[in-house]
């Protein structure tokens, strides 16, 4: 290989690196700004209102027609349709808001919040999943980043003492706030017709079927949670990417307390 050849590689390769990481901390830009139109709306609408009104899973007065939109999420929402929530994890970088296109599969796996093209897309639902009845599972896909962005903290929950500190998620609808404790950690394949095909589940047709999917999850668990669903609650699959096999998926499943 002549030299000319060695430096065309090299500085190749350092213009794709660099724009890897411009990339990300512009998405990453994005949604703290985002985020921080979130909280100061929550914020105001908490110093407005009486301190008893606002509970965790706080849903919209039966006498409303028309469902109101939550403090901050109205304005995610006027800025893009496709937003359906918001999903934080106190003590990780994920705090992004989540999207979902019924309409088109994976739209958001390489697209950023502004529907431009980015590597790094967004975190989305699953197109089959119903954020708001909800479905009895709710599947969301994020990437696994190698800056540690989007879904790549996930792999953090490999080890129990980090789940032990951080064993909450909070995934807010546009109208509802929500809370979830994780029952199981646990990697499979997405190889069709190998691995647990835990995405499939959207809304169980039986206790049985219900069951027999939380028993798979915790089978399949790396550690024990003495966390188990029951039939009726509601779950969210955290899905990312898993190098240790083909195809692989590293999976956080949670359960609503609220």
């Amino acid at each position: 290989m002549t030299l000319a050849l060695l430096l065309c590689v090299f500085f190749g390769s350092g213009f794709y690196v660099g724009s890897y990481f411009w990339e990300g901390r512009q998405q990453e830009q994005q949604f703290d700004e985002l985020s921080q139109l979130v909280q100061q709306a929550q914020a105001a609408a908490e110093s407005t209102r009486p301190r008893e009104t606002k509970p965790a899973g706080e849903t919209v007065p039966a006498e409303t027609t028309q469902p109101e939109m939550l403090p901050g999420y109205a304005e995610l929402y006027a800025q893009n349709p496709d937003t359906v929530g918001w999903i934080r994890i106190e003590g990780t970088r994920i705090d992004y808001p989540v999207m979902q296109t019924p309409y088109a599969q994976d739209y958001y796996l390489k697209r950023n919040f502004a529907k431009d093209a980015s590597a790094r897309g967004c975190i989305y639902v699953r197109e089959e999943c119903d954020v708001f009845a909800p479905s009895d599972n709710v599947t969301i896909y994020g990437h696994t980043m190698a800056d540690g962005t989007m879904f790549a903290a996930l792999h953090n929950y490999l080890d129990s003492a980090f789940w032990k500190n951080h064993d909450t998620i909070q995934f807010d609808t546009l109208y509802e706030y929500h809370e979830y404790k994780i029952f199981a950690v646990f990697k499979t394949t997405a190889t069709y017709g190998e691995g647990f095909s835990y995405h499939q589940l959207e809304n169980a047709q039986t206790e049985t079927e219900f069951n027999e999917f939380v028993a798979k999850c915790k089978e399949l668990a790396f550690y024990e949670t003495d966390i188990t669903p029951k039939y009726g609650d509601k779950l969210i699959c955290l899905s990312t990417c898993e190098y240790s096999q083909d195809n692989g998926r590293l999976v956080v499943a949670a359960v609503r307390t609220n």
